[in-house]
């Protein structure tokens, strides 16, 4: 259900095949989904890593995760902050050396998507964030 969510990448990016695996640790099953894009072929090139965890199984991984999103901290090394995006709570993080970028989002208080970038700017997670449909992914029973 949740690999469909994976989006193709943008022009002059090349996509992984996207990839899914349900855990059963303990009765308690946790599904992911990862995907990984790359724009190029050179050994520095920019990247970009999509998952998304459906943490339904366990509601205080969800309370526990988002609780640690309150924090904003900027320093010349980059930044954190939290944010809201229709309403959903996430987490944004920006190392300027080498240009790292991770951005997380609860999704209906059930998926964790998050967004990885290597190589490009902080407004790219903002962009690649924009390539997911989380409204449809709110919706996923």
């Amino acid at each position: 259900k949740l690999l469909p969510f994976l989006p193709d990448g943008p022009a002059g990016w090349t996509a992984d095949k996207a990839e899914g695996t349900t855990d059963d640790t303990g009765g308690v099953k946790i599904t992911s989904v990862h995907r990984d894009y790359k724009k190029g072929t050179a050994d520095n090139a920019p990247t970009t890593s999509i998952s998304i965890l459906d943490s339904a199984a366990n509601p205080d991984y969800v309370a526990a995760t988002t609780a640690a999103w309150n924090l904003s901290t900027s320093t010349p090394e980059g930044y954190t902050k939290a944010l809201t995006i229709d309403g959903m709570p996430g987490f944004e993080t920006f190392e300027n050396e080498g240009k790292h970028g991770t951005l997380w989002l609860m999704v209906a208080k059930r998926y964790v998507l998050q967004i990885e970038t290597q190589g490009q700017d902080a407004k790219d997670l903002q962009d690649w964030l924009k390539r997911v449909d989380v409204k449809k992914l709110a919706e996923v029973k």
